[in-house]
């Protein structure tokens, strides 16, 4: 007997409207939505949603699991479950981790690894390097959420810098290209600069000075060339600077986009002004920069020349954190953290309610051509977040899930909790606990 959860009078935040409705979930899939539904079986779990917001499942389209090899800081288990928690259902995983995931054998371990572990449904990219051009081209794009490119070395030392590579790359491959836009010759030079001042000690401010925004935009410039002269798909990922912004076109409707962009919540979140406070645990690539670039990529959301959010979660030990700069690696934990931040920005007046379910799930979902999810429609896979709009709570070492045991947001009151998650129609997480051990499933594609 399949079974089913009866979602009563809650809001329901979905394709641009809120309505009140009730929603039926029968098995892994949505039944019915309607203003008013009966429960037609006894065994039906009601959810009394009253004064609650039902959105879809979020999608993060850039994460960084680090299973395999560098488990030490995570693993696909214990970040899908802080996911959950935080109301994202699917996540994309990239392909730096150790071995990295510029095979299709190797990509197909890391499915493996998350068959039996992950709580939330999953992909990964195929990684790109100088040398695995035949890979990349013969790539099958049902297996695979994408392809990703750094174009600036970043974390994990998979530089794509072989102008005879990049340009085949984008000549002869259908899939999405997602790609790390910094320019490695200019973050050579200002690091240079800044060495020779202070040595392996450098302050954290000077990071946004090193990681530039003219690194940013003379790479994203290049990329987004690249693809008009060779038609490809192309997806720039976490934009950071409001200079950026101005290379992406307003169009809300997706598939009239060749060129689409996103956007991290710590670019959205922070500004260089909390490096003195923070340090290490902002310390990103790209750089997260002024109050004026989050002002602007703010603003580029809202008028959708972005098109995506996302976390860019990549968690490091505290003790890693801890090094000098040099030595100290960028990337921190947000996938837990990162719908409450935003219900933060909607409750600042930043951002509606609508505008963040069409960034951080309907998107992503038409983007990647996400099979029957992202969206709460009859018949898709009932992947839900129930959302408390008004219950405070602090983030504090005894309620962060990650592995690092750490967070940015360490001290931050937010006013939105998550209640309830749904994954495939299994209730995974409910106000702080995880009633059943399930297993998220692997994400399939319209292509």
């Amino acid at each position: 007997m399949n079974q089913s959860v009866l979602i009563k009078n809650a809001q329901v935040v979905n394709e641009g409207s809120i309505d009140t409705c009730d929603v039926l979930v029968v098995g892994d899939r949505i039944q019915e939505i309607a203003s008013t539904i009966s429960a037609k079986s006894p065994n039906t779990r009601v959810i009394d949603a009253d004064g609650l917001y039902l959105m879809p499942g979020m999608i993060d389209d850039q994460v960084h699991f680090r299973e395999p090899g560098l488990t030490h800081k995570a693993t696909i288990e214990s970040e899908s479950k802080a996911a959950v928690a935080g109301g994202i259902t699917s996540f994309i995983e990239m392909p730096n981790t150790v071995p990295q995931a510029t095979t299709m054998e190797k990509v197909e371990e890391k499915f493996a690894i998350a068959a039996k572990s992950s709580w939330a449904n999953y992909s990964f990219m195929f990684g790109g390097t100088n040398d695995n051009l035949e890979d990349l081209i013969n790539a099958d794009a049902t297996k695979v959420a994408g392809i990703k490119l750094f174009l600036g070395s970043s974390t994990g030392n998979m530089l794509v810098d072989d102008p005879e590579v990049l340009a085949a790359i984008f000549k002869k491959t259908k899939m999405v290209i997602s790609v790390h836009c910094e320019d490695e010759a200019t973050i050579r030079e200002n690091l240079a600069v800044q060495m020779e001042k202070y040595g392996e000690d450098i302050p954290m401010t000077m990071h946004p000075i090193i990681r530039s925004e003219e690194a940013c935009y003379l790479s994203s410039s290049r990329a987004i060339e690249l693809a008009k002269k060779h038609g490809a798909r192309l997806h720039v990922f976490h934009l950071s600077t409001a200079k950026e912004t101005g290379l992406f076109k307003a169009q809300s409707d997706l598939t009239k986009k060749s060129i689409t962009s996103e956007v991290c919540i710590h670019h959205l979140w922070f500004s260089d002004e909390d490096y003195p406070r923070l340090g290490s645990r902002i310390k990103w690539n790209p750089a997260v920069k002024t109050a004026l670039d989050r002002s602007g990529l703010r603003k580029a959301l809202l008028e959708d020349r972005i098109d995506v959010i996302a976390t860019d979660h990549a968690p490091h030990t505290s003790e890693e954190k801890s090094n000098k700069y040099t030595s100290a690696p960028s990337g921190g934990p947000l996938v837990q953290h990162a719908l409450v931040a935003l219900i933060e920005l909607y409750h600042q007046g930043v951002i509606s309610l609508e505008k963040i379910v069409e960034k951080f799930a309907h998107n992503p979902a038409k983007l990647f051509d996400i099979k029957d999810r992202g969206f709460i429609r009859s018949g898709y896979k009932a992947d839900l977040v129930l959302v408390d709009l008004h219950a405070p709570w602090t983030v504090n070492k005894s309620n962060i899930l990650y592995k690092c045991g750490w967070s940015p947001f360490e001290g931050n009151v937010f006013q939105a909790r998550v209640m309830h998650t749904l994954v495939n129609g299994q209730l995974v997480y409910t106000d702080g606990l995880f009633p059943q051990r399930t297993f998220g499933e692997r994400l399939l594609f319209n292509r």
